[in-house]
């Protein structure tokens, strides 16, 4: 079967998320992804549980598909290597703090004398330039920084994180569509680009509703639950056993829900729920009087019903209820493949359905230095010197 990136060339300098799960995708899509880890552990995550047979979870989740090598850079001869590779790649993924790659010499400014058409792209916590540049940056304070926190939890609560390291992907996803438009550029005119993606910038932007309201009349996002700023009813309700989420987001929607869900056709003629700009005012009220109704049947007769008159609503699961959903297995989204060291492991899968070039999971995560002697030999470094490297502790040995 065909993919999509066969032929594009990939190293990957990064670790943890951000990076990893961006050259993932790209490998998923049939790139060649090399990954050069640090000398002599490798990536962090690999320290990082639950492991089975001492190799990490964490580690393999986001880099299946990938070739992988542990090269010391802060050596002459392991720099000379990483140089070799370098000249016939497209792309280069690291996460440095700005700098580092200076001080190691594989910044782009050395490295694009050697490769003009490369492709470099640096993931940080606030860019490479900036009064934050030299800052340490992980998603939480990507998170405070963004106003994502400020945003997110209970009215009148603590700032709460988002549930997952969700600035962490939106730089992943900011380096991948960035880097395939720097290669749709490189096509056409054979030059290659510096790409600079923070963890902070890559947050702000999806919030294009919230700077809509700010820009338009200086309103501030502020923490609402699960309730939507300018929608109602649109969050999460508790039924007798548990909670659901309803959007019945504009009237005619709501019509259905007031009058063939919950039989309540005095809330038609109520003035405080006549649009959905007055009900999302008060939201408060609204809340009340729908839980009056919900809290007298379980979720099931509710979500029944819901679906039955075309009102949009679902659960809220846990991670194990999401992982087996019916309509989430039937679609592909958990993957079961054989890691050499851990053994049957699961994964998730691919969230694009291509109907040509569908993504491919085609290898496990490597282990640590798995593939030094096969990419040293694809440079036609003899074995003798192989040995050499592996005792000077240039390249990782077993």
């Amino acid at each position: 079967m065909k993919l999509a990136l066969e032929g594009l060339k990939v190293i990957d300098l990064s670790q943890v998320l951000a990076g990893p799960y961006c050259t993932m995708v790209l490998a998923d899509m049939g790139a060649e992804v090399i990954k050069i880890e640090k000398y002599p552990n490798g990536d962090d995550t690999r320290t990082m549980g639950p492991f089975i047979n001492e190799e990490s979870h964490m580690y393999m989740m986001v880099n299946r598909n990938k070739k992988g090598v542990c090269i010391n850079l802060k050596t002459p001869e392991g720099l000379e290597l990483f140089k070799e590779l370098i000249q016939s790649v497209d792309v280069l993924v690291e996460n440095y703090r700005p700098g580092v790659t200076k001080k190691l010499g594989i910044d782009y400014e050395t490295l694009k004398e050697i490769n003009p058409g490369l492709i470099y792209c640096s993931i940080s916590g606030y860019g490479q330039t900036g009064p934050y540049s030299q800052k340490g940056g992980y998603d939480i304070m990507a998170q405070g920084l963004s106003g994502l926190m400020h945003m997110t939890g209970e009215a009148g609560g603590r700032p709460v994180k988002v549930g997952f390291a969700v600035n962490d992907i939106a730089a992943a996803q900011t380096a991948l569509q960035s880097i395939l438009m720097a290669y749709i550029y490189k096509l056409r005119s054979g030059e290659g680009q510096y790409i600079d993606v923070s963890l902070v910038e890559s947050g702000l932007a999806w919030t294009v509703w919230e700077a809509a309201a700010y820009f338009g009349n200086g309103e501030l996002p502020e923490r609402t639950g699960t309730a939507h700023r300018v929608s109602a009813p649109y969050q999460g309700f508790k039924t007798k056993d548990d909670y659901i989420l309803i959007g019945a987001g504009n009237q005619k929607l709501w019509e259905i829900f007031a009058t063939k869900v919950v039989n309540r056709l005095d809330w038609l003629d109520n003035p405080l729920f006549a649009t959905n700009y007055s009900r999302a005012q008060n939201v408060k009220v609204l809340e009340a009087e729908i839980e009056s109704e919900l809290i007298k049947h379980p979720a099931t007769h509710w979500l029944q019903r819901l679906n039955e008159n075309g009102v949009p609503a679902s659960p809220i699961y846990s991670y194990d209820q999401t992982l087996n959903d019916s309509h989430i297995l039937e679609r592909g989204m958990v993957l079961s493949y054989e890691h050499p060291v851990a053994g049957p492991m699961r994964t998730l899968g691919f969230p694009a359905k291509f109907s040509q070039t569908p993504g491919q999971l085609m290898k496990a995560a490597p282990t640590l230095g798995q593939h030094n002697e096969d990419i040293l030999k694809s440079l036609r470094v003899p074995d003798e010197h192989i040995e050499h490297l592996k005792a000077a502790k240039v390249i990782h040995s077993k």
